[in-house]
């Protein structure tokens, strides 16, 4: 029986728009992407030019510092745009895809690691600390795979998971060939208790529950000189796609969610998409923030944007530019959320549904040491220190803190309720780059 672990600390949100169990499978888009900073600490060198034919699984660009880390083209097609920025930055590889597909072919009978990193799957492993793609030159001391999300408007991996079940072990059984595994799942999730190669828990209590980084606090802190991969569970469906036909296929089932779509559902997609795909006919055309990933840890983009490479949900929420509110945050309300009972809202329960805009409502301010963090915040760590010292960049007190075992969006939680409205995620950010380089 899998160990179970009860979180108290955290924070549901009952957002509308929740996707139903639907899987709709998106036709083939006349071009792809794939983006380099979906890859955070990645220093891209493009390996195509325009005009090139690729396969999927042929590399578009690679790791300046380690070449043999690749990352592939989703579709088979002609490389149609290397999309550069400032100072030549590269921002996207784009593919006008064939109408048949075709994929290059894999050898699995070898060595795993070098199989993961010619097939381009290697670079889906972030490693900790700094939350970056994983150094191959590393060996860690422990896989970790977070089978769901608890973040509102999260997709449902058992959805996701649902006729994929052999390609999840799959995966599995590979990635404890590199190093001990182990998985983290909700109570809902019996059917992965029995996943074999891999040592199973169950995390139950509120958002964040499902980050790994929660999870790794819990089962294995990591300390100073340690490393450990990370990897999620859709990915980790990638890698037993790859062991079991030798090709790669990057397809994925994502949710469309939010107040402002017309009917929330999940989509079978391919990873570097147009997400037009998903949204045309189906958002409300007005007054609307489209975000790539998760509403609390994903990046604002367009409905002409791309599938981010690790994104398993795309969230439509109201922009909030035009909200007309009358006496501002003194008027008693029953339809606005709040965590400190500001509303009359929190007498109707956790049940009640919320739409809740993009506004920040209130500007930033000094930083009150007021413990808000910590009642949301399940980690060994204290967090509002831990902020304190990157913000001054005192990086032994960093270090002393905790700060290798942290994500930016271990802090989203903390950042939603925070009456300074500061940028965790942000600062995070920013604080484990600096560190890196320090360390490098």
């Amino acid at each position: 029986m899998a160990k179970v672990i009860k979180l108290r600390k955290g924070l549901d949100i009952n957002l509308k728009g929740k996707a139903t169990a639907e899987v709709t499978t998106v036709k083939c888009p006349g071009e792809y992407a794939l983006i380099p900073d979906d890859f955070c600490g990645l220093k891209p060198k493009v390996v195509v030019k325009e005009g090139d034919n690729v396969l999927a699984g042929d590399a578009l660009f690679v790791d300046k510092v380690h070449p043999e880390v690749k990352f592939v083209s989703p579709v088979s097609g002609t490389v149609s745009l290397v999309e550069r920025g400032e100072r030549r930055k590269v921002l996207s590889v784009r593919v006008t895809c064939d109408e048949q597909q075709n994929a290059k072919e894999f050898n699995t009978d070898g060595d795993v690691k070098a199989l993961l990193l010619e097939s381009g799957l290697f670079g889906f492993f972030r490693s900790r600390p700094y939350d970056v793609v994983a150094n191959p030159d590393e060996t860690p001391k422990a896989i970790f795979v977070s089978a769901f999300n608890s973040m509102p408007l999260a997709q449902d991996f058992s959805v996701a998971l649902k006729g994929q079940e052999q390609e999840f072990q799959a995966g599995i059984s590979a990635l404890a060939k590199l190093a001990k595994v182990y998985l983290g799942i909700n109570p809902a999730q019996k059917e992965l208790e029995s996943t074999t190669d891999c040592e199973v828990t169950v995390f139950d209590g509120p958002a964040p529950a499902g980050n790994v980084g929660v999870q790794i606090n819990h089962i294995s802190p990591i300390n100073k000189g340690e490393v450990v991969w990370t990897m999620s569970g859709e990915e980790v469906i990638f890698v037993g796609r790859l062991m079991l036909t030798g090709k790669v296929d990057l397809s994925r089932v994502v949710a469309l969610a939010g107040s402002e779509v017309i009917a929330p559902k999940y989509y079978k997609v391919k990873v570097g998409q147009k997400l037009t795909t998903l949204l045309e006919g189906n958002v409300n055309e007005e007054g609307v923030r489209v975000i790539n990933g998760n509403v609390m840890t994903g990046l604002k983009t367009t409905k002409e944007g791309f599938l981010a490479a690790h994104a398993t949900e795309v969230t439509v929420i109201p922009e909030g530019d035009h909200a007309d509110e009358l006496l501002g945050w003194i008027m008693p309300r029953f339809n606005t959320f709040s965590t400190h009972r500001s509303y009359f809202s929190w007498l109707l329960g956790s049940k009640k549904e919320y739409a809740i805009d993009a506004r920040i409502k209130g500007g930033e301010r000094h930083m009150i040491m007021s413990g808000e963090y910590d009642k949301v915040f399940p980690m060994d760590i204290y967090a509002g220190y831990l902020i304190k010292a990157i913000v001054t960049g005192d990086i032994d007190r960093q270090e002393a803190l905790g700060i290798y075992e942290v994500a930016p969006e271990d802090f989203a939680i903390a950042e939603f309720v925070d009456s300074s409205k500061l940028e965790l995620q942000r600062i995070v950010r920013e604080g484990l780059d600096i560190l890196r380089k320090e360390n490098a």
